[in-house]
C-alpha cells in the first residue's frame, strides 16, 4: 500500500458539502456569558465593515499574476498579515475564498462576519485542528477555489509566518502569493497584538501583489524551509513598501507601479 507523502494524506476532509461548512470536530467549551456575545459582536463588526468598505479607494498592483495563474488553471494561496484584515476582506469579498479560521472564541464570530462576506472557512489553527483545516482547504483547491491564511494569526507572535501554506503548495501544486495593503489614512491599534489596522472613510489604500511562489511536490525539509524563508520574506517586503507608500515621493511610487505591473 502506498504510504501518504505528507501528513496532510492522513487526514480525511468531508467529500460533500458547501463551501463555508464548519469542519473542526468540536468547539472548544465556551461560558454562556462569551457564548452570548459571538452574534452581538458579528453583527456589529459586519456593520463597520458594510459602512465603511464603500468609501475605501483601492489602486492593485500586481493582479496581473493572480490572473495568470488562473488562466493557468491552478488555483492560488494567499497569506497576508492578520492586520489589513478588515480592508481586505471588503476588497475581495463574495469571491468563495476559503479562509483558514480559529475555532477559540475570537475565531468563531469572526467567522460568521466572513461568511457573511462570501468567504468560505476551513476551521484549525496552530494550535486546535490545523492539519484538518489545511485538508478541507487542499480539497477546496482541487475543486477550483482559492484559499487564504492570515498567516500571523490566530494570535501571533506578530509578523511571522506559519508553515501551512507551504505545506500546502507541497501537497497541492498551487502556488502561494502574498500581498499588503496600505492606507493613507487608518488608525493603528496598538494594544492588540496584530496591531489591527482600521482604515478611516474615505481613505485611499493600495494593495500590492507580489509574483507567485511555487514548492515542488518533491520538496525536502531543506527546500521547505527555504521556501518558507522566501514567503517571510515577501510578506515583509510587500508590508513595508505598502506602509509607507503614502509617503513617497511621486517618482518612487512611480517606479513601484511599474515594478510591480511587470
Amino acid at each position: 500500500m502506498p504510504q501518504p507523502d505528507t501528513i496532510l494524506d492522513t487526514v480525511k476532509p468531508l467529500e460533500h458539502g458547501p463551501v463555508n461548512s464548519h469542519y473542526d470536530t468540536s468547539l472548544p467549551p465556551l461560558p454562556w456569558t462569551r457564548r452570548i456575545q459571538i452574534p452581538f459582536i458579528a453583527v456589529a463588526v459586519y456593520g463597520v465593515i458594510r459602512t465603511l468598505g464603500p468609501t475605501l479607494r483601492y489602486e492593485v498592483l500586481g493582479w496581473q499574476h493572480a490572473k495568470k495563474v488562473h488562466t493557468s488553471g491552478k488555483r492560488i494561496i494567499w497569506a497576508f498579515w492578520h492586520r489589513i484584515i478588515l480592508p481586505i476582506v471588503w476588497w475581495h469579498r463574495h469571491h468563495g475564498v476559503v479562509v483558514m479560521n480559529t475555532t477559540a472564541f475570537d475565531g468563531q464570530w469572526t467567522r460568521k462576519v466572513i461568511e457573511w462576506l462570501g468567504f468560505g472557512t476551513a476551521q484549525g489553527s496552530s494550535s486546535r485542528g490545523g492539519l484538518r483545516g489545511l485538508a478541507v482547504m487542499a480539497k477546496r483547491l482541487e475543486r477550483g477555489v482559492d484559499c487564504a491564511f492570515t498567516i500571523d494569526g490566530p494570535r501571533g507572535p506578530r509578523y511571522v509566518a506559519k508553515p501551512g501554506p507551504v505545506m500546502l503548495a507541497r501537497k497541492t501544486g498551487c502556488p502561494i502569493m502574498v500581498f499588503h495593503i496600505g492606507v493613507d489614512r487608518g488608525k493603528t491599534f496598538t494594544k492588540t497584538w496584530d496591531h489591527f489596522l482600521l482604515p478611516m472613510p474615505f481613505a485611499r489604500a493600495v494593495i500590492l501583489f507580489a509574483p507567485p511562489i511555487y514548492v515542488p511536490a518533491d520538496a525536502n525539509a531543506e527546500v521547505m524551509e527555504a521556501k518558507h524563508a522566501e514567503m517571510q520574506r515577501e510578506l515583509e517586503r510587500v508590508r513595508d513598501i505598502a506602509e509607507g507608500w503614502f509617503l513617497l515621493s511621486a517618482d518612487t511610487r512611480e517606479k513601484f507601479r511599474t515594478q510591480f505591473n511587470s
